[in-house]
């Protein structure tokens, strides 16, 4: 439902939708004579809480304070991902690994070459304006 394409995938539903398929939509309108159309394209709101979700929910980036969680569940045909995070004047590079092509569960984590064992992967994060490199694999 949060796919703006999917509301666009006939003739029929982008005649209904009437806006860009490729924009998060702020609204889809469920009463008559609206329904099915979208309203408020390029609404930072909309897509600000799509972009959390993503990094949230499926890279599994999440900050807590000064805690970085990491918990992916990315699709199986993931070899894996980067991403870049800033904490401060910090730099965290993060690359997780799929090797196993599994949807989550993080096996492995190294941080600056150093072994982190932690279940799950709650790591503190330094402002030492440092560019600080994490490894982090599924299986």
């Amino acid at each position: 439902m949060l796919n703006p394409i999917n509301h666009a995938l006939t003739r029929a539903d982008v005649h209904r939708y009437k806006v860009e398929p490729y924009v998060i939509a702020a609204d889809v309108y469920s009463m008559p004579p609206h329904v099915g159309r979208g309203g408020w394209t390029w609404y930072t709101g909309s897509a600000a809480w799509m972009q959390r979700a993503g990094v949230e929910s499926i890279l599994g980036i999440r900050l807590e304070g000064n805690w970085l969680c990491v918990d992916p569940c990315i699709p199986k045909a993931w070899t894996g991902f980067d991403i870049a995070l800033r904490h401060g004047a910090s730099r965290y590079e993060i690359h997780v690994e799929n090797p196993e092509s599994v949807e989550n569960g993080v096996i492995f984590a190294a941080l600056d070459g150093n072994e982190v064992n932690a279940n799950p992967l709650r790591l503190p994060l330094a402002d030492d304006g440092a560019m600080h490199r994490l490894v982090v694999r599924l299986g």
